[in-house]
């Protein structure tokens, strides 16, 4: 358990999940993590939140959606599911726009496609319509960013310097340098903060005085972490 740069009201617990990126087995075997956490120690009401990057260059992008798109794995704890900017080129690149494609096949959506049972080379590309209507419908409702008492959960960051409701879809899916280089408060309108993200993969969680990473690089060879947030402390859990 470590000192966290945030804070959570007494009686919660928040889970947030790093990048899984198509490794569902790996999402199983965290999700049982966390269930075996919750009985051995119990709070007043947990959440579980999901940062984005369910899908692509891992085996099982339609194994991850069609768990995730099934409601909260835990009993009696409701879950948020953030977009990040893989389900973001995904959606773009489902609408037909041809640059759109070639940007999200290039960053590991053929293996996405091929987990749905789906041809990249197809010419009418109604990928709309052949994925199950579940999964399609989980993958449009995914929200940018939510905040629980002194956190905001977002995938990638936010823009230093600008206030949370003038941040642009493009910094809380994307950015990475002026945000990962910041110091001291973020937001002029909330300086007190602190964000949980995914986005970046690094080789262990990352604590700073106004983030927390967890993006451990699942899909890469690293592992898969949960943030687990409790008052003003920290621990993770990861498999």
């Amino acid at each position: 358990m470590q000192s966290a740069p945030g804070w959570v009201s007494p009686g919660r617990r928040v889970y947030a999940v790093g990048d899984v990126h198509g490794c569902a087995d790996r999402l199983d075997a965290l999700h049982g993590l966390i269930m075996a956490d919750l009985a051995e120690y119990a709070t007043g009401a947990a959440l579980l939140v999901h940062l984005g990057d369910f899908i692509d260059r891992g085996p099982d992008s339609a194994g991850v959606i069609a768990r995730l798109a099934s409601g909260s794995p835990l009993p009696g704890v409701p879950m948020v599911a953030l977009r990040g900017n893989h389900e973001q080129m995904m959606l773009d690149a489902i609408t037909g726009e041809r640059g759109a494609i070639t940007h999200w096949r290039s960053n590991g959506g053929d293996a996405s496609l091929e987990s749905w049972g789906l041809k990249a080379a197809k010419k009418d590309r109604n990928w709309a319509s052949d994925l199950p209507p579940q999964d399609y419908a989980f993958l449009r409702s995914l929200r940018l960013i939510h905040a629980v008492d002194g956190y905001v959960f977002v995938h990638a960051g936010v823009r230093p310097g600008v206030p949370l409701a003038a941040q642009t879809p493009e910094d809380l899916l994307w950015i990475r340098k002026p945000f990962l280089e910041s110091r001291g408060p973020l937001l002029p309108d909330a300086p007190g903060l602190a964000f949980v993200h995914g986005h970046t993969p690094e080789d262990a969680p990352v604590i700073t005085d106004n983030r927390i990473g967890v993006d451990t690089g699942a899909v890469r060879g690293g592992r898969l972490t949960c943030a687990v947030l409790e008052g003003a402390w920290v621990r993770f859990l990861s498999v």
